[in-house]
C-alpha cells in the first residue's frame, strides 16, 4: 500500500519475529504443564491441532506484515487473527455454548466465515476490512441472541452468565479490529492526499 509509514530497523524485525516466538511458547505450555500436573493430558493430535492453528495465525499475520507497513493495519490484523485463534481454541477445548461437544458451537464457524468472506470481498483493503470486521462482530452478537433466545447451552455449567461475557468479549475484539482498520484507511487516505 503506497504511502504507508514503514516500520523498519530492529523494531520491524522484532514485530516480525515476535508472533512466531510467542506461538512457540504457547505450543510448549501444555507440554510443560503435563510435567507438573495430571490435569493436562494432551496427546499428539492435540498438539498437532494447536500447531496448525498457530501456524495459520502466524502465517496470516506475516502476510499482512508483508502487505503493508501501516502500523494500524498490522495491529488490526493482529487483533483479528488472535481473536479468531482464541475463538476456535475455546470452542474446541471447552465450548462456549454448552460443552465442546454441543453442535450449537458450530455457529462460530459461521462467524469466522463472515469475517473471511468479508475480507476476500474487501480485497483486504482497510476500508472494506473495517466493514467486514464490524459484520463479524454483529454475527458474534447474533450467535449470542440465537443461543439465548432458544435456550441453547442454558443447562451447562458455564450457563448464560459466562456465555454472555464471552460473547461480549469476542464482539469487542472484533470491533477493536474494525476500528483499527478504519484508522488504517484514514491514514492511507491522508498519505495519498499528501503532496
Amino acid at each position: 500500500m503506497a504511502g504507508d509509514a514503514e516500520i523498519g530497523g530492529r523494531h520491524g524485525r522484532f514485530w516480525r519475529v515476535a508472533p512466531w516466538a510467542i506461538a512457540s511458547l504457547i505450543l510448549l505450555l501444555p507440554l510443560v504443564a503435563m510435567q507438573v500436573t495430571d490435569e493436562v493430558d494432551w496427546d499428539r493430535a492435540d498438539f498437532a491441532v494447536l500447531a496448525v492453528m498457530l501456524l495459520g495465525a502466524c502465517g496470516a499475520y506475516e502476510l499482512a506484515a508483508r502487505m503493508t507497513g501501516n502500523v494500524a493495519y498490522r495491529a488490526a490484523v493482529g487483533v483479528a487473527v488472535v481473536t479468531a485463534l482464541i475463538l476456535v481454541w475455546v470452542t474446541l477445548a471447552v465450548g462456549i455454548i454448552g460443552s465442546e461437544d454441543d453442535s450449537a458451537n458450530l455457529m462460530y464457524g459461521g462467524v469466522l466465515a463472515i469475517g473471511i468472506l468479508g475480507a476476500v470481498i474487501a480485497r483486504f483493503q482497510p476500508e472494506g476490512m473495517a466493514c467486514a470486521l464490524a459484520a463479524t462482530a454483529l454475527a458474534q452478537a447474533l450467535v449470542g441472541v440465537v443461543a439465548l433466545s432458544t435456550g441453547l447451552g442454558s443447562t451447562a455449567a458455564n450457563g448464560p452468565g459466562a456465555f454472555l461475557v464471552l460473547t461480549g468479549f469476542f464482539a469487542v475484539l472484533w470491533l477493536l479490529s474494525a476500528w483499527l482498520f478504519r484508522k488504517a484507511a484514514r491514514e492511507q487516505t491522508l498519505a495519498c492526499a499528501a503532496p
